[in-house]
């Protein structure tokens, strides 16, 4: 099963994104698709809080424009949505531990090791730091547009 970072969902719904375009249809085919895909609960939460922040976009996304994409998403018949379950903490203490995580990254192992513990395989992210937990294979689907560096 693969898992989506935030960072896609986030340039699936913000245009001004110069990765709109191939994000948007990265997660429509997910969300269209017959295979299982999966997004953990904190990237939904953190989807929110950066599209609807007024110091990341001008002008942000309204909260209720966020909450309907959360609700198509949730509409996919293939969605599998993660949280963490009975031994999860065992989970993150290995990820985290392994990958030396400390400040922001703590997220990343948080949501590495949701997914690990649902036996997801793949996480589509731009976001080079899941490089630092082998249980899970990170890969950016995403094309690199001219003259642009990948977050």
């Amino acid at each position: 099963m693969i898992a989506v970072d935030t960072n896609l969902l986030v340039y699936s719904v913000r245009s001004d994104s110069p990765w709109h375009l191939a994000a948007r249809e990265t997660i429509r085919g997910l969300a269209e698709g017959m295979q299982p895909w999966a997004i953990a609960w904190s990237c939904i939460h953190e989807f929110v809080g950066i599209v609807t922040h007024p110091r990341i976009y001008k002008p942000p996304t309204p909260l209720n424009d966020a909450l309907l994409q959360v609700e198509y998403w949730l509409e996919s018949p293939s969605l599998r949505m993660l949280g963490e379950v009975d031994g999860y903490f065992e989970t993150f203490r290995a990820i985290a531990s392994i990958g030396k995580v400390a400040g922001p990254v703590v997220h990343d192992a948080r949501v590495a090791a949701v997914c690990a513990a649902a036996g997801v395989q793949e996480i589509w992210t731009c976001d080079r730091d899941y490089g630092r937990f082998p249980r899970i294979r990170a890969r950016n689907p995403l094309p690199t547009p001219t003259g642009m560096a990948r977050t």
